[in-house]
């Protein structure tokens, strides 16, 4: 390739080119469109921490009115589902064991008798905890729901006239529902696969066609001919974000509180890195098949679990949280999350606005030299 000035109608004709190839791509045009909503609804739906009719079980040995309404203040909060009430303690292995119930409650006789007198009236609640989030969330809520009655109870009884009372209160996501936190952390998560996978496609499609030569043969500079693959991925990009945005608000009921232009604006920054890292991977395999799965594996895993999306990056170890410091969607799910839910601006947002713009330029730059490498070789 010749060197020479970058020039806008050439780029706008790579472009063009490759949107008359996408568009005879049924399967790429597939991938583009209905992959991303698709990953959206059904992930959407599948992935919730919100857990309610928890079933458990009661052994009340101590049978009074005060027991009776410990178990109806859980069982009346929704989180807990009674689905078994013993006649003694010997079931209690046999069911946790075989997974009947997630949980036994155990009221032990004179539990009435010291809430009367003003003792500490304990319970015991036995958990499974084979699953320990699971374990763990509803050991909270047990502890929630108990603490309420027994402050209820307290007041009723004047026994603590002057008892000072918590009233704890949620910002951003007043509800806790966990779709609220979901639905914004999915579309960084799915545009990070999506976007490096379409492009993945660019450069060993031309060399799987036999087309590469006729392409370095035309005098068009390697930037252009990566900004020209990149636009069209970069419109679908925006086409997809959006779709994702409308359905998230419209079906999972997220509130989006901040500014649209803002998240557009850092959406382009990350949707040029993640492109830029799949034609990066095209240019280096020459293989669709292969640069397909080396964009999956490369996405996909860091995308999930090295991002904040399902665990939280400071309970990792310090070797992990430097490593996910090079992941986008780490800094994309910031983004959508602080937009959506909190609507904070670029004075908050600034941090992860840089660390896009350094990934695109690497993304990009990555592209170019790895693309001039084949051209040339």
């Amino acid at each position: 390739m010749r060197k020479h000035a970058l020039d806008l109608g050439r780029l706008l004709a790579v472009a063009r080119k490759e949107t008359i190839q996408l568009r005879r791509d049924p399967r790429s045009l597939a991938m583009a469109f209905l992959l991303p909503l698709g990953l959206l609804l059904f992930f959407g739906y599948a992935i919730s921490w919100d857990l309610k009719d928890l079933p458990i079980a009661v052994r009340d040995e101590d049978a009074t009115r005060s027991s009776r309404e410990l178990v109806d203040a859980l069982e009346g909060s929704n989180f807990f589902q009674v689905a078994e009430r013993l006649d003694s303690r010997a079931p209690i292995d046999h069911l946790l064991r075989h997974g009947q119930v997630r949980g036994v409650l155990v009221i032990p006789r004179g539990f009435s008798r010291d809430l009367a007198a003003g003792r500490r009236a304990p319970v015991q609640l036995l958990l499974d905890g084979s699953d320990a989030n699971t374990a763990i969330i509803m050991m909270n809520y047990a502890d929630a729901i108990a603490a309420r009655w027994s402050q209820q109870v307290l007041l009723r009884g004047q026994q603590l006239p002057g008892l000072a009372t918590a009233e704890p209160r949620v910002w951003y996501n007043p509800t806790l529902a966990s779709r609220n936190m979901i639905v914004p952390g999915l579309i960084a998560v799915i545009m990070s696969i999506i976007a490096a996978m379409l492009t993945a496609l660019t450069i060993a499609r031309e060399w799987e066609r036999g087309t590469m030569e006729q392409l370095a043969a035309t005098p068009v500079h390697r930037l252009e001919v990566v900004f020209g693959k990149l636009l069209p991925y970069v419109v679908i990009g925006f086409i997809d974000v959006a779709g994702s945005t409308i359905l998230g608000m419209l079906l999972f009921g997220v509130p989006l509180r901040g500014s649209v232009l803002l998240l557009a604006g850092l959406t382009l920054l990350f949707l040029l890195g993640a492109l830029g890292l799949g034609i990066f991977i095209s240019a280096a395999l020459k293989s669709q098949v292969l640069a397909t799965q080396v964009a999956l594996v490369a996405t996909y895993l860091p995308a999930l679990l090295l991002s904040g999306f399902i665990f939280d990056l400071g309970a990792m170890a310090p070797v992990l949280q430097a490593i996910s410091r090079i992941v986008p969607a780490r800094y994309f799910i910031a983004v959508t999350r602080g937009i959506f839910l909190k609507g904070v601006g670029v004075q908050v947002l600034w941090i992860q606005g840089l660390s896009m713009i350094i990934f695109a330029a690497v993304g990009i730059g990555a592209a170019t030299a790895a693309f001039r490498k084949r051209i040339s070789a």
